[in-house]
């Protein structure tokens, strides 16, 4: 349904923390599913471990929230120009099975509650077949003037 290109105009984040390389389907403020392959050349991989190189479990959650991302503001941004989702709360993710490079991640979001001030997903991680890792998101939507705002 969208290649790179395409994931690309409608996503702020670009190599090497881009993490959606392909969206299969998606449904606007409901649910999507995405393609993401572990290359052993990710920068992670040089230090998380150099003897066995396992995908970092926080890199994980961002794939899924940026997938999630696409839900919320399908066509590239937020209906308000200044408001800006971020990350809440993560619940109850479990990692199952490590992530290693050669492992193509088959994403899936899903939609379980949305407000003008918040959404929360549900969110699953699968490679060759077996469920890697799953669990819960809660993003809010906050004023961008509030996220750079110099405090004092």
């Amino acid at each position: 349904m969208m290649n790179l290109l395409e994931i690309n105009k409608r996503i702020k984040q670009r190599p090497p923390f881009q993490m959606i390389e392909r969206v299969t389907e998606l449904v606007p403020n409901e649910s999507a599913k995405g393609i993401k392959n572990v290359s052993v050349n990710e920068p992670y991989f040089i230090g998380h471990f150099p003897d066995a190189p396992i995908m970092p479990g926080v890199l994980l959650i961002e794939c899924a929230a940026q997938l999630c991302s696409l839900v919320i503001a399908p066509d590239g941004a937020a209906e308000d120009e200044n408001k800006l989702y971020v990350l809440l709360k993560v619940k109850d993710f479990k990692f199952l099975k490590p992530v290693i490079p050669g492992d193509t991640l088959e994403i899936s979001v899903n939609c379980v509650m949305m407000t003008e001030a918040a959404c929360e997903f549900d969110a699953k991680i699968s490679a060759g077949g077996s469920v890697r890792a799953k669990g819960r998101m809660l993003f809010t939507a906050m004023d961008k003037s509030l996220v750079y705002k110099d405090e004092d």
